[in-house]
């Protein structure tokens, strides 16, 4: 563990290029991988949920946990929290009462749709801002960013129980153990936590903070954690889903504590085509399908914009298409993962879908298995028919490689 002289951040604030640089996660590939058996082929396919592609949330985020990390890191060696730390004591015996005399830093929240990423972007930006996840300060150990779960009843004494827990498993301490004694209340348990705060951690995170939302704990365990913030000086950030917007909006000091960042679904953006066409690189069939716009505008309309739905399309479809032996990333293929692999998700998707602002063309260009890259002019289906027509081939099979056919029963 590295030993600083004064304490300070692990690491320098990164530009956008070398952030862009450090966050971005893309396994290798090599084509000949799709020379191999199924077998192999199905375990590679696991790569796709490795890629990571960073966006404009990636580095507010980085920016936003490296700041708050900073400014709680610079409080540790201040005369306001050795005399934080003795108030808080005093308290803990029972004579006096919890005030805030360090002050904190406000809270902030990170909120947005699930599966957009908020975690993985977090988690990445842990590891820039403290390649090492424990700074030893004198005889003194700190976790720079120490992230934990809002439990699923939203219990303040379970809450507490969860900082103390990871604190003694990152540094080996009995905070956790000793807790757990007969007599400690949660007004005890609060001064506990604020004390190991100001002494061993810079930023907390809590995830799931959604978890609050059709609780009755919930008001109770916001109250505690803004209680934390004001006698310990510690960053506090909040992240969740959507849900746990309607929850702080209900009070003025719930809001205003949730004051931070918002994510929705990915807009038809060139991200988004970007993004689709780093993830269709990664083919394990055995014939290669260039992706042209038609199939990008069919994965937005499809995945409605989340990242994770996204992945997920993309990867079953590579695995049905391999065993179930067509070997390409055809839209029929596509369209099977679709309907069989995240069917559950469709309700939900249908509420995230947004229609794209993308002008019809009457230019589309069309790849086949065994040419070169076609462009062909039509206004309709007809002229997709004809060419089958000329080409001696099924009409039906032929335009699943280009648009997703569904077959019902007619009563």
């Amino acid at each position: 563990m590295k030993i600083f002289s004064e304490l300070e951040m692990p690491t320098a604030l990164m530009s956008r290029e070398r952030l862009l640089n450090e966050l971005k996660m893309i396994p290798n590939y090599d084509e000949s991988i799709r020379n191999l058996d199924a077998a192999n082929r199905l375990m590679a396919a696991t790569d796709l949920y490795k890629v990571y592609y960073p966006s404009e949330m990636s580095i507010e985020i980085y920016n936003r946990l490296y700041i708050s990390t900073a400014l709680s890191l610079k409080k540790k060696n201040s005369r306001l929290a050795v005399i934080q730390k003795n108030a808080n004591f005093m308290v803990m015996q029972g004579k006096a009462e919890y005030k805030g005399i360090i002050g904190g830093s406000d809270s902030f929240s990170i909120v947005g749709t699930s599966g957009i990423g908020k975690s993985a972007a977090i988690q990445k930006s842990i590891e820039l801002i403290a390649p090492e996840p424990v700074i030893e300060y004198g005889i003194i150990k700190i976790i720079p960013c120490l992230q934990v779960q809002c439990p699923f009843d939203a219990s303040p004494k379970g809450m507490l129980l969860s900082v103390l827990k990871a604190v003694d498993d990152y540094i080996g301490t009995s905070y956790y153990k000793n807790s757990q004694r007969a007599g400690v209340t949660t007004d005890i348990l609060i001064g506990t936590v604020s004390q190991v705060c100001i002494n061993h951690i810079g930023l907390l995170i809590i995830d799931e903070i959604q978890h609050v939302f059709g609780h009755k704990n919930g008001v109770l365990l916001i109250n505690l954690i803004t209680q934390l913030i004001n006698i310990s000086g510690v960053s506090i950030c909040m992240v969740g889903t959507e849900e746990s917007i309607l929850f702080f909006e209900k009070a003025m000091q719930l809001a205003r504590r949730s004051l931070g960042m918002k994510y929705s679904v990915l807009q038809y953006d060139d991200y988004f085509k970007k993004l689709c066409e780093l993830l269709f690189s990664f083919q394990y069939t055995k014939y290669k399908t260039d992706i042209n716009e038609a199939i990008i505008q069919w994965l937005y309309d499809h995945s409605g914009g989340v990242v994770s739905v996204l992945v997920s399309i993309i990867h079953d479809a590579n695995e049905i298409a391999i065993l179930g032996g067509e070997e390409k990333l055809s839209m029929n293929i596509l369209s099977l993962s679709y309907e069989r692999r995240i069917s559950m998700l469709h309700k939900y998707l249908e509420t995230k879908k947004t229609s794209t602002t993308k002008p019809k063309k009457k230019k589309s260009f069309i790849y086949t298995e065994k040419e070169e890259i076609s462009s062909y002019e039509y206004t309709s289906l007809q002229e997709l028919i004809q060419t089958a027509k000329d080409k001696g081939v099924d009409s039906v099979s032929y335009l699943k490689d280009f648009v997703v056919i569904e077959e019902v029963s007619v009563q």
